[in-house]
């Protein structure tokens, strides 16, 4: 801390932390089988892992001085008996062991999950009689105020501190009473969800039975697949607009499929097994109608009807819902597969005519869905205009029975029971109406490796899917009982945890956090997970459960539900669809949503320190990469008078390895902790600070960061280097503020971030690109091989791609075009191979596309990059021989530029890339005698099967 922190008592987050080792425990969280039991609760967008959530929070309250044994075993991380000396080392070499183990992970490692673990009374005493001493005697209040899920305050109630949440929202604010409030104030509950449960299922079964026929032999339907039908504007077909046939893919050509045919004239769907009624040489399920870019070709007179066609009469409704296949279960529980029949067709039908004759169906979710919306807008462009468009006929009086049924019980639970345990029944009963929409909705994938149905929102979107589920809620997988089942041990789990341990319930509010309820200087701890600037829009995204849950509990909760819809005008997103009608020439919609996200969290912050008591702490879980994203967290919080006093990144997710095609990255969260000083700091007032005073103390701090964590082993990957380095920085920034240029210009965080963002990449350039000096190519190809070396993956974010851009000089929308290294998919920029940038030499010159910019005619090439990519395109059209004499009549075995360009290539390319092969291929055999390169053997690994570059903690 810096001097002007003296009066600060120093906290353990403000020291060093076993961060490797918390790492290790989220990735072992990161299990979709094995998950803590709150994420079963109900689908919500965004959670921390249990270990990053404790550390932060402990380390926010427990004095400097304390042991990295001591926190980690508060954690509930290592052996209870048998490790006498380091905890973290024990944990890393386990880690280090863990693909040659036998059996599970928790007798590899010698103790359970951290989540499934809470503190015994004899470790919480000892913990309490610690924080008393340095609180002053009291036990510190921890708030969450954007508390989202609730792991953070769930994790500070099972340490039994005073805790409290606020949450604007009210989906979540339902699950924050189920797992904040219900387990300690109200206990176990499996007797009476169960019996409730069983009567609400059994009443609406009877009811929906006409609408799932069953006929005998051919069993009791489960899931239909289904998708949807246009009329051939060419030969008046019936055609299905999907992309596959399959109904079961157990590989690549075997599995259950349809097969369709126009024998008779009206489309026929016969079931077929591959091999055994016919091969895929005959007949490819993978071949549906409806093609990538989404134009439909007619299977019975091939007519291509294009996707805006589609777009269309989907608006205007010209369409009909179309059953692909049925799975369906007989006695006893087998699944087995049928092509749809007229009875199943009949069965649709006659949902469609119970809707239009039934008062409460055809009023049923008839608000609007917002045109304009973020996520919104693609369903609306398909005719999506009210909220019960999300679902086909039989589902939506599928849900509307099991809602009537809820409200039939609920008079009879509240009778029964006293106010809270009856409130805790129905409200816990309620989150099954999430499920329930997650699984059996428009928006709900059919997975065909499986047979069954995919949650909609993994994707965090409104997705219309071309092959959805239609559900039977009452029978078969992801049915009512298996969906009531998974939240009654979840709360049953849960609730468990408190057993024997007596802490007092979470305060809830639900509110907006920049008002929040608690009194001035009230709260000693804040730690807090706060919306990621525009990565996901929770209240667009929670409106379909919003509009189903106020008809189910409305009575119970009012506070919670008071509008049509979420609140939108006081959520901290940088949501640019709301600023569609009022962008103009002075500001896009992009720059006033950023603004608007600014001034909220600066208000938010703001509030924060209201309630925070002088030399409390605050602690943010920031996840986010985007410059954008930290200038605006950086500015809220030094406008708000936080000081900053430490930074730590934790590995918070599996570093993903996807194809070439994707964007993934290991995602680290930066605990990122400010002070409220004792006495007020006016930052406005403050002396300015020249950049060019502050430009070499940012660089150091950057690089000393990036140096300490490639010598740690914590495993990030390299994008993450770069943000986990943005924290000291911000420090150096913070403590300098406000900075100001030569010409007495306001510095934004901004500049800082792109400095170290310079910095950082510099490091890794000369920890991974093995005796390269790429400043000595051309800035195009600098820049192309920089984004493969830190993004390690072809697509990623714009304005990733624009900040290394400006570290070169390399206006990147300026060479889009002219260059073609680049394109954009949805936002994103996707580097281009040299497939996608080279004229196609087996051609003719005048025949080939001059849309590419390269000719590997040319005798040279303004940049290294085209010759290399034309070298590629050049053996791989005409071999070995030809590129040798291509190499030496353009003098390629002497320049220099073009070896360092091949050699980097190799270095940062994923080795499953075609790019990859071909400069692997010109690498070795003849060609290399031409090229003479020196590589190190790590080039060629054996891990180049891998479909991305290692993560650090790999090397």
């Amino acid at each position: 801390m810096t001097d002007h922190d003296d009066d600060l008592k120093p906290l353990a987050i403000e020291g060093k932390l076993p961060l490797k080792a918390v790492g290790i425990e989220n990735l072992k969280e990161d299990n979709p089988k094995h998950m803590p039991p709150h994420r079963y609760l109900h689908p919500w967008f965004a959670r921390r892992p249990t270990p990053a959530a404790r550390i932060a929070i402990l380390a926010s309250i427990l004095p400097k001085g304390v042991s990295s044994n001591e926190i980690l075993k508060l954690m509930q991380i290592g052996p209870k008996v048998g490790i006498d000396g380091d905890i973290a080392d024990y944990v890393e070499s386990k880690k280090a062991q863990e693909d040659e183990r036998s059996g599970t992970l928790g007798e590899h490692y010698g103790y359970d999950r951290p989540f499934t673990s809470t503190p015994t009374s004899d470790e919480i005493s000892d913990l309490h009689e610690t924080l008393r001493d340095f609180w002053d005697g009291e036990l510190p209040k921890v708030l969450d105020p954007t508390a989202g899920g609730g792991v953070i305050p769930f994790e500070a109630l099972r340490y039994g501190l005073p805790a409290e949440a606020n949450e604007l929202n009210a989906v979540p604010s339902l699950i924050l009473k189920t797992l904040l409030d219900y387990p300690v104030s109200v206990g176990h509950l499996r007797k009476e969800l169960q019996k409730w449960a069983a009567e609400i299922d059994s009443v609406a079964s009877d009811s929906l039975s006409e609408y799932y026929p069953d006929n005998g032999e051919r069993g009791t339907p489960s899931h239909y697949a289904s998708t949807y039908a246009i009329t051939c504007p060419n030969c008046a077909a019936r055609v299905p607009v999907t992309p596959k046939w399959w109904l079961h893919r157990k590989s690549s050509n075997k599995g259950i499929a349809v097969r369709p045919s126009y024998e008779h004239g009206d489309l026929e769907l016969e079931l077929v097994e591959l091999p055994d009624d016919v091969t895929k040489e005959e007949f490819n399920p993978q071949d549906g109608p409806r093609a990538r870019g989404g134009d439909l070709e007619c299977p019975n007179c091939d007519i291509v009807t294009e996707s805006s066609d589609i777009k269309e009469m989907f608006k205007q409704g010209d369409y009909e819902y179309q059953i692909l296949g049925v799975k369906y279960t007989k006695e006893g529980g087998n699944a087995f597969y049928r092509a749809p029949t007229t009875e199943d067709k009949n069965a649709l039908e006659k949902a469609k005519a119970r809707i239009n004759d039934d008062m409460g169906l055809f009023s049923l979710l008839t608000e609007d869905v917002p045109p304009t919306g973020e996520k919104t807008s693609e369903p609306v462009g398909y005719g999506i205009t009210e909220w019960r468009d999300f679902f086909n006929p039989r589902q939506l009086v599928t849900h509307y029975e099991y809602w009537q049924a809820f409200e039939d019980v609920k008079e009879e639970i509240l009778e029964t029971y006293s106010d809270k345990k009856a409130e805790s029944i129905v409200t816990i009963l309620a989150l099954t109406a999430g499920k329930m929409i997650d699984y059996n909705s428009r928006l709900s994938p059919y997975k065909v490796s499986k047979g069954y149905p995919e949650n909609a929102f993994a994707g965090k979107n409104f997705t219309l899917q071309w092959i959805y589920v239609d559900n039977n809620l009452s029978s078969g997988n992801r049915s009512y009982e298996d969906m009531t089942s998974r939240i009654m041990n979840s709360y049953e789990d849960i609730a468990g945890y408190f057993d024997g341990v007596d802490p007092t319930p979470a305060k809830i509010t639900s509110r907006d956090a920049a008002d929040l309820e608690q009194e001035n200087e009230s709260i000693d701890s804040i730690v807090v997970d706060p919306p990621y600037y525009s990565s996901i829009m929770y209240a667009e995204l929670s409106d379909i459960f919003y509009v189903w849950q106020k008809r189910y509990v409305s009575d119970i909760h009012p506070e919670f539900f008071q509008s049509d819809l979420t609140d939108k005008d006081s959520e901290a997103v940088a949501n640019p669809s709301r600023f569609e009608d009022i962008a103009g020439r002075s500001s896009s919609k992009k720059e006033l949503a950023k603004g608007h996200y600014e001034n909220k969290m600066s208000d938010i912050f703001s509030e924060i320190y209201r309630v925070l008591k002088p030399g409390g702490s605050m602690t943010v879980m920031f996840t986010h990469k985007e410059t954008d994203a930290w200038d605006t967290l950086t500015m809220s919080l030094i406008r708000s008078g936080f000081v900053i006093t430490s930074t730590h990144p934790i590995t918070s997710e599996m570093p993903d390895r996807m194809d070439t095609q994707g964007s993934g990255s290991a995602d680290s969260t930066l605990l990122l902790t400010g002070r409220k000083p004792h006495e007020e700091r006016d930052p406005e007032n403050a002396v300015p600070t020249l950049w060019s005073d502050v430009e070499a103390d940012t660089r150091a701090a950057a690089k000393e960061a990036a140096r300490d964590l490639l010598e740690s082993g914590v495993s990030l990957t390299k994008t993450d280097v770069i943000i986990s380095a943005f924290g000291p920085t911000l420090r150096v920034f913070a403590d300098a503020y406000p900075v100001v240029d030569d010409q007495d210009e306001e510095v934004p965080p901004r500049k800082a971030l792109e400095t170290a963002r310079e910095a950082v990449t510099q490091i890794l350039v000369d920890e991974y690109l093995e005796g390269m000096d790429v400043d000595n190519l051309d800035d195009v190809t600098e820049w192309y091989i920089l984004c493969w070396l830190v993004h390690e993956a072809e697509t990623f974010a714009y304005d990733d791609g624009l900040q290394l851009g400006h570290g070169i000089g390399v206006d990147i929308d300026e060479i889009k075009r002219s260059t073609k290294t680049w394109r954009k998919s949805r936002g994103d920029i996707s580097l281009r191979g040299h497939s996608g940038r080279v004229q196609n030499i087996n051609e003719k010159p005048e025949d080939r596309s001059s849309r590419l910019p390269v000719d590997p005619d040319d005798l040279s090439f303004p940049r290294s990059l085209d010759a290399v990519h034309a070298a590629m395109h050049v053996y791989d059209k005409r071999g070995e021989t030809e590129t040798i004499e291509w190499l030496r009549e353009r003098n390629f075995d002497s320049d220099s530029q073009f070896k360092s360009t091949l050699k980097a290539l190799l270095q940062v390319l994923p080795h499953n890339h075609e790019d990859w092969e071909l400069a692997r291929d010109l690498a070795v055999g003849r060609t290399s005698d031409v090229l003479d390169l020196d590589f190190s053997p790590n080039v060629f690994a054996e891990g180049g099967d891998e479909t991305s570059q290692s993560t650090l903690g790999e090397h």
